[in-house]
């Protein structure tokens, strides 16, 4: 397997999971992914945390892109976080809009992703390469799967590098939706987002959450497991494998695994698709 991959992290809370997503780091990291990303809170919540997580994934000797979003924030504060990280070497960024913390008021000076494509551009030219979202089964706030291409085809114009699906676990949904955007002349690189799955429980919230799909037999088949987390983590090994298996022999341009902060299932799967690991 000679796809490339890329590894999503979450910033940790505490010293103790600081601790974890270190050890975590030096694990996934004899798979050599071309780049480990870092999530950001809703309105910035997570902004130092996530700062500290970039900086020491980069000061170990990886590649480092931490989110940003833009919903809520001021032009001066994405200024100052982009210096931040020009400062630090990092040299590519995941660029979102983003959610409001609950409660909060006022949306800030942008309003969608373009927007912010566009200012990291005027700001830093070509410093960054920039990653955008892409959502195969559409964005659960779009109007139509028109109005939602129509949206990531404005945060490629604004100067979006390559793109990073939501999860999916319908090959045909992605391959549909890179159709779709190449006939828009869309051209970059859409890396397919790959979930593994430890949890079905915790994974049913985030696709109810986030508009991901859960096809009917996939749902069926782990309900009919109820509490045996042995069988479920065996199915979900065996899904996910097929899913990435399905999708490179399309062809795709990559794998963004979203870790949930553990190396087990990432290496796992990516063993099974014949990935050799790194010996130091």
């Amino acid at each position: 397997m000679n796809t490339e991959l890329s590894i999503e992290f979450f910033p940790p809370q505490t010293a103790e999971g600081a601790h974890k997503l270190r050890a975590t780091c030096a694990q996934l990291a004899a798979l050599e992914p071309a780049f480990f990303s870092v999530t950001y809170g809703a309105g910035g919540s997570t902004r130092e945390r996530t700062f500290s997580a970039v900086k020491e994934i980069a000061a170990a000797g990886h590649e480092a892109a931490p989110h940003l979003s833009c919903i809520g924030s001021t032009r001066d504060s994405i200024r100052d976080i982009l210096q931040e990280y020009a400062d630090a070497g990092i040299r590519r960024i995941v660029a979102l809009r983003g959610d409001l913390p609950s409660g909060a008021g006022a949306a800030g000076e942008f309003r969608y992703a373009n927007e912010l494509v566009e200012f990291i551009r005027a700001e830093t030219g070509d410093r960054f390469s920039i990653e955008v979202a892409a959502y195969p089964e559409w964005h659960p706030q779009a109007k139509s799967p028109k109005d939602d291409l129509a949206a990531f085809k404005r945060k490629v114009d604004a100067g979006a590098n390559s793109a990073i699906t939501q999860f999916f676990y319908n090959p045909d949904a992605y391959l549909n939706f890179v159709e779709a955007a190449r006939k828009m002349g869309i051209t970059i690189p859409i890396v397919p987002g790959i979930m593994p799955i430890v949890s079905f429980s915790k994974l049913a919230r985030f696709a109810d959450a986030c508009g991901a799909e859960i096809p009917r037999w996939m749902r069926k088949s782990f309900e009919s497991y109820g509490d045996d987390s042995e069988s479920i983590r065996a199915l979900g090994l065996d899904v996910v494998t097929r899913l990435c298996e399905r999708l490179i022999a399309e062809g795709v341009p990559g794998l963004h695994f979203y870790s949930m902060n553990m190396a087990g299932p990432t290496i796992e799967i990516c063993t099974r698709l014949g990935r050799s690991l790194r010996q130091d």
